[in-house]
């Protein structure tokens, strides 16, 4: 089923920053669209919760070298 999330991410400081959330999120198979913000310090994230799960989406934010609120 698809579903969208809004996480925080304190540590994005720029566009590449959003660029590299982005495309790290990009290649989890079941991500559906990306789109990050470092002036919200948020990243929205479409995806199928039956091919990935939120917690695989946050372990790919914190791999990409940048901090998730736990919400």
């Amino acid at each position: 089923m698809i579903q969208s999330v809004i996480l925080s991410v304190m540590s994005m400081k720029c566009g590449g920053c959003e660029s590299n959330v982005s495309t790290k999120l990009n290649k989890i198979e079941g991500v559906e669209s990306v789109n990050a913000s470092f002036k919200d310090n948020q990243v929205t994230i479409v995806f199928d919760n039956e091919k990935t799960t939120l917690a695989i989406l946050k372990a790919a934010i914190t791999e990409a070298g940048y901090s998730v609120n736990n919400d």
